[in-house]
């Protein structure tokens, strides 16, 4: 029982960095309706910045809010220069750009920082939580940031005129359109708030999985089987499915004969394609309906 509650609060631990990739993704999708497959670099990225604002002797906290900022206003930027002029471009167009938007992040934070690993700091220690060792104060605060996060982003989104504006643009853009709403910014503004929060989930799980240029594959693919099992027109959704995922994927990889760390990636994928077989909506996601 034990081991049991072990791998599901540690399940709940990663959870919350595939929810926060998951809910990036889904901001994205929502505004632009194609998935970001760059999303995981552009967290690499801010999270070599926040490291390296450190080394030049920033304070953890400090660093991580420029960090924020400067994600922020670089998903805005990213969007402008790069996927505002391909906005009415065939779908294959879209994903060519954030295929080269991977490559060319990838690539750029190796030559600036090199491919060798890096030690990422906590600021929450690696002790026993509440001196129980079933939980580390680093994965409890990895769950309190996310919970923290998401209750702002819920109240920004619920009782703001930006975020208001923000959900109508992304719901119904020629009805908010009418109204007086830049929909154009607000897409923009959605790209820096999907940056800013990948940013968040980087930040956290560079110390568990140490910090280089490739650090957040496997996690961007968490993230998509978070995003397409809660619904990818759900930010709720999106939520749940990563602490579902994050779940899933200790248990599995403690209880199914034969899965170890090698496998549970695999089963992400499965994940993936067995909810859109069976449920292409997701659990919380709305089925879109066309007239034609």
């Amino acid at each position: 029982m034990e081991l049991f509650t072990n791998q599901v609060l540690a399940g709940i631990a990663t959870g919350a960095i595939y929810a926060c990739m998951a809910l990036a993704v889904v901001m994205i999708y929502q505004a632009i309706d194609h998935l970001n497959f760059a999303q995981g670099e552009m967290a690499m990225f801010s999270t070599f910045i926040s490291w390296q604002l450190m080394q030049w002797g920033v304070p953890y906290w400090w660093s991580f809010v420029l960090t924020l900022a400067i994600s922020f206003a670089g998903g805005i930027i990213i969007e402008r220069l790069l996927f505002k002029p391909l906005a009415k471009a065939p779908v294959l167009t879209n994903v060519a750009g954030f295929i080269a938007l991977f490559a060319i992040v990838n690539s750029v934070a190796g030559l600036i920082w090199d491919f060798t690993i890096k030690q990422y700091p906590t600021p929450f220690g690696s002790a026993p939580f509440l001196g129980s060792q079933l939980i580390s104060t680093h994965q409890a605060g990895m769950v309190g940031v996310t919970l923290l996060m998401l209750v702002g982003l819920y109240i920004f989104f619920q009782f703001t005129r930006i975020g208001l504006a923000m959900r109508a643009a992304a719901a119904l853009p020629e009805s908010a359109r009418l109204v007086g709403v830049n929909t154009s910014w607000m897409i923009a503004l959605g790209w820096g708030m999907a940056s800013a929060i990948g940013a968040v989930a980087g930040i956290l799980i560079a110390p568990v999985v140490f910090l280089e240029p490739n650090m957040m594959g496997g996690v961007l693919v968490y993230g998509f089987a978070a995003a397409v099992l809660g619904g990818l027109t759900s930010p709720l959704g999106a939520v749940v499915g990563g602490f579902l995922v994050g779940v899933f994927e200790n248990l599995a990889g403690t209880y199914i004969p034969g899965v170890g760390n090698e496998l549970k990636l695999p089963i992400a994928l499965a994940l993936i394609i067995t909810v859109l077989v069976f449920k292409p909506a997701g659990l919380f996601g709305r089925a879109i309906v066309k007239r034609v």
